[in-house]
């Protein structure tokens, strides 16, 4: 009976619309996204993909409609439970939020900052227990960086620093990864590479993956669904075998505006 029941929705998307300022950032979005799924989404610059996963997050609230989390709009949500919320969503923004000077293990431990008050986790950042530095390491070495642990974080390489980030949403225990454009200031191999790991952790983890991606190829080879965003709206979501190339096309196709303003 439990192989046939019905899966439980994570996040889901109802008629949203979103303004920065009176600049439309979002326009008219549905999403449904179940427990455990894995979503690519894929689009342009500044089609919109930032502010969906941040909202995702809770950390922004749409101009218009709701976003139900859990079962619960986001909106209706205390203080305290959006920090419980967000503790269990792991965010790896863009610049991957590291401090440069921490330890690795220290960058690690504060994945669980939503979970600890200012003096614990000001006590867990200069004196650990040891039974948590061998969790981190743990952690490290599942990431394929365990002889880092004690490294000072600005001394690692681009993709180090990715695993580490990775390492912090695995010490997070999340129900949910967020990644936003993980991959977009690495090589095509180190790319390939992270979002395989990223993939299997969700597998392990059984987590939500939700992953904004430029690299297209990756997208349409390594996810289950790829939704595609231009301009604020989605224009397709399906599985990607079901994706045309004219579709593909399309969505990166440049308007006669835009080819002016990069002239």
């Amino acid at each position: 009976m439990t192989d046939n029941a019905e899966p439980k929705a994570h996040f889901i998307i109802s008629k949203i619309d979103h303004f920065y300022s009176k600049t439309p950032a979002l326009k008219g979005i549905n999403l449904k996204i179940n427990e455990g799924e894995k979503v690519a989404i894929v689009g342009p610059s500044g089609s919109g993909k930032t502010t969906l996963l941040s909202m995702l997050n809770a950390s922004l609230q749409p101009t218009q409609g709701q976003i139900i989390i859990h079962g619960k709009s986001s909106s209706q949500y205390t203080s305290k439970e959006l920090k419980a919320l967000r503790s269990k969503i792991a965010l790896i923004p863009q610049n991957l939020a590291l401090v440069s000077s921490f330890k690795v293990w220290q960058n690690v431990i504060t994945g669980n900052i939503g979970k600890y008050g200012f003096l614990e986790l000001l006590k867990n950042l200069l004196a650990p227990a040891k039974k948590t530095l061998i969790d981190i390491h743990s952690i490290l070495d599942r990431v394929g960086i365990e002889e880092k642990l004690f490294a000072t974080t600005s001394n690692l390489s681009g993709g180090q620093r990715q695993r580490v980030a990775v390492a912090r949403s695995i010490f997070q225990s999340p129900s949910a990864i967020l990644a936003d454009e993980p991959v977009s200031s690495v090589d095509p191999a180190r790319a390939r590479s992270l979002v395989e790991l990223l993939l299997k952790v969700a597998d392990e983890e059984k987590t939500t993956l939700i992953m904004s991606l430029h690299n297209l190829e990756l997208a349409m080879e390594k996810f289950p669904r790829v939704v595609g965003m231009r301009n604020g709206s989605v224009q397709f979501d399906r599985s990607p075998d079901q994706i045309s190339k004219e579709e593909l096309q399309e969505l990166y196709q440049l308007e006669e505006k835009e080819i002016l303003e990069d002239g």
